[in-house]
């Protein structure tokens, strides 16, 4: 039957077919892949039963002077100084709501339209992205930035002065020998190794077309297999445990703009730190995310669902987190701003 005419219509419909209605196998959904998201990547998770408490922080000056004398003829030598102070964190609660109207979903129900039709199925997922969203703006705000580090380094076209250093896509630039260089430096003054290097995409491009990377890779591939350079590969060559690639994206602009997309992390910087991968008693680390488990659910992000008032006919589905990224040793870390 032809469905161009009056006719061909009204027959269709009595089989069943609905005019005007929607795909249900696919949709135009903007939410970003799971693996972007950076906020948990680089520093430890740190339960805590209170939403406001202290932690100690021993005398790095202390551990690491040589106490040992030599003892005295019927005597003894002074007690050793092993120096403690006390440090804090505050957990905040943030939250998001997202409504969904009862009545306009009666027709989901009835048609019963499956995948992404469902609105409840897909706020839920809205509210998800918007805590994590959220996790990373808060990452960007207390560790990937300049001021929330004492040790900075900033990329120079010219002649790079104290602090400074060549920005990686100039010529004159080496950036293995500089990664070795800041390696030694916190070795030196914080007794750790750094296991983890965080790069802003522009960063992270430069690099992959660096002469000098490409040239230690070029004879590694086939023609199956062609040489690249990946953040694996250039973790090999910085001699750390993990290279990460800040490329989570967010809307700077209001509701009712046009979307002004950008990286949430400065793509042009990069963090390089040691962090322990779970909380340890016994070993430093640059920073610490502490989440409050307010719910008592053992999860740092909670949801939950609830109806409003009866004649709203609406109900709720609620995101919730209290967490305090701190930032919790100086030295075991260097922020690079203006790589390129």
């Amino acid at each position: 039957m032809n469905r161009s005419t009056n006719q061909g219509i009204q027959a269709s419909i009595a089989k069943g077919w609905k005019p005007n209605a929607y795909l249900t196998n696919m949709s135009m959904a903007f939410f970003q892949n799971p693996a972007d998201f950076v906020a948990t990547s680089i520093f430890p998770i740190c339960p805590v039963p209170l939403s406001a408490s202290y932690f100690y922080t021993f005398s790095k000056a202390d551990l690491a002077r040589d106490n040992v004398q030599r003892k005295p003829a019927f005597g003894h030598v002074n007690p050793a100084i092993m120096g403690q102070e006390d440090n804090s964190y505050k957990c905040q609660v943030d939250q998001v709501l997202v409504g969904i109207d009862q009545i306009a979903q009666l027709n989901y129900q009835r048609s019963n339209a499956p995948g992404v039709a469902d609105p409840r199925r897909a706020k839920v997922r809205f509210a998800t992205e918007q805590m994590l969203l959220h996790q990373d703006i808060l990452f960007a705000s207390k560790f990937f930035k300049a001021a929330a580090w004492g040790n900075v380094k900033t990329g120079r076209s010219t002649t790079p002065g104290t602090n400074e250093f060549w920005k990686w896509d100039n010529s004159s630039s080496d950036p293995i020998g500089q990664i070795d260089d800041l390696k030694a430096e916190i070795k030196r003054n914080g007794r750790r190794t750094p296991n983890r290097l965080a790069l802003g995409v522009d960063a992270y491009i430069a690099l992959k077309n660096h002469p000098d990377i490409i040239d230690r890779i070029k004879y590694t591939g086939t023609t199956a297999n062609p040489a690249r350079v990946t953040p694996q590969v250039l973790a090999e060559l910085f001699g750390v445990e993990q290279v990460k690639v800040l490329e989570s994206t967010y809307n700077t602009a209001g509701i009712g703009q046009a979307a002004a997309m950008d990286f949430i992390c400065d793509s042009k910087a990069a963090l390089l730190c040691y962090a322990t991968p779970t909380p340890q008693i016994d070993e430093p680390s640059a920073g610490y995310i502490f989440t409050w488990d307010m719910l008592g659910n053992g999860q740092p992000v909670a949801f939950d669902q609830f109806e409003g008032a009866p004649a709203d006919h609406s109900e709720f589905i609620e995101g919730l987190m209290s967490t305090d990224m701190k930032k919790t040793c100086d030295d075991l870390a260097v922020f690079l701003e203006d790589c390129v």
